[in-house]
């Protein structure tokens, strides 16, 4: 299965969680989620952990990029 990208930049909580919650219902597990502040990414982050998903978040540029795979 291909990475599923979710560009969730300029959006505010809850948004950036519904959209990731959206796309592991629908089976993606590979994702990587764009996010540009760090609400978001602890929120996205603890949602995917919660759904079994291992995590890892970088920084790039202004933006943070997580990526999720399978557990």
């Amino acid at each position: 299965m291909s990475t599923k990208q979710i560009d969730a930049r300029g959006l505010s909580c809850p948004q950036p969680v519904v959209l990731v919650d959206r796309a592991i219902a629908g089976g993606n597990t590979d994702l990587e989620i764009t996010v540009d502040n760090e609400v978001a990414r602890e929120n996205v982050t603890r949602l995917a952990t919660k759904r079994g998903l291992k995590t890892e978040a970088r920084q790039k540029g202004a933006d943070i990029v997580i990526c999720t795979t399978k557990a």
